[in-house]
C-alpha cells in the first residue's frame, strides 16, 4: 500500500526554456513555477507569443490542472504538455510551447511527440525543489518576549515570519511553518513565553 506523505512532489526553482527544430517548425517550451491558477494564467499570458502560429500550454496546482491546444487538432498539444509535467511528478508548474509552423504538417502522432517532448525535455533540464506543504498562523506576541520569539522562530528550517501589525502591548506576527514541524513550532512558542504566547492556526 502506497503511503502518499511518502511521495515526495517537486517544483521548479525558476524559469526554463527549451528549443527545437522538427521539420521546420520551430518549437519553444518555457517552464515555470506557478503558486495558484491566477500565478499560471498569468505565467501563460506573459510567455505566449502573439506573432506564433500556437501557443499551446498546460499547468497543474495541486489537484486543479488546465490544457489547452491553441488551435493544434484537439488532444494533440496542450495534453501531452500535461502528460510530461505529471510524468516528471512536479506540481504548481506551468509550461507554454510555442511553434512557428515551418510548412511541413507533423500529424497527429507527430504533434504530440514534438509538444509532448519539447515540453519534457525543458522540465528535465529545469532545476526543481522538493515542494513543501505549508500551514498558516499568527501569533500575538508581548514586546517582552518578541525579539526572543522572533529569533527561535525563524531559526526553525522551513519557517518564514513577518510582522502583521503592532499593538499596545507588543506586535502580531505572520507565520508560514512546514506542516510536519507545526507541532513541534506550537511547543516550542509556548514554552518559550511560558504560554504567554501560542500560534492561532488559519486552518
Amino acid at each position: 500500500m502506497t503511503d502518499e506523505r511518502m511521495v515526495e512532489r517537486l517544483t521548479l526553482v525558476d524559469l526554463t526554456i527549451r528549443r527545437q527544430e522538427i521539420k521546420k517548425s520551430r518549437f519553444v517550451a518555457i517552464a515555470g513555477p506557478v503558486a495558484d491558477e491566477a500565478a499560471a494564467k498569468d505565467f501563460i499570458a506573459a510567455r505566449s507569443d502573439p506573432a506564433a502560429n500556437h501557443n499551446c500550454w498546460a499547468w497543474r496546482v495541486g489537484q486543479n490542472y488546465r490544457f489547452n491546444d491553441d488551435g493544434e487538432p484537439s488532444g494533440t498539444a496542450g495534453k501531452p504538455i500535461l502528460a510530461a509535467v505529471d510524468g516528471q511528478g512536479l506540481d504548481r508548474v506551468a509550461v507554454v510551447v510555442t511553434r512557428w509552423f515551418g510548412g511541413i504538417l507533423l500529424g497527429s502522432g507527430g504533434l504530440i511527440r514534438a509538444y509532448g517532448g519539447t515540453a519534457a525535455l525543458c522540465l528535465r533540464e529545469a532545476e526543481k525543489v522538493a515542494l513543501v506543504e505549508t500551514v498558516s498562523g499568527t501569533v500575538t506576541c508581548g514586546f517582552s518576549d518578541l525579539a526572543l520569539a522572533q529569533a527561535r522562530l525563524t531559526a526553525v528550517p522551513g519557517v518564514q515570519m513577518s510582522v502583521h501589525a503592532f499593538t499596545d502591548s507588543g506586535a502580531i506576527l505572520s507565520v508560514s511553518v512546514p506542516k510536519p514541524e507545526a507541532g513541534g513550532v506550537d511547543r516550542l512558542l509556548t514554552d518559550l513565553t511560558s504560554g504567554r504566547s501560542a500560534i492561532r492556526w488559519t486552518e
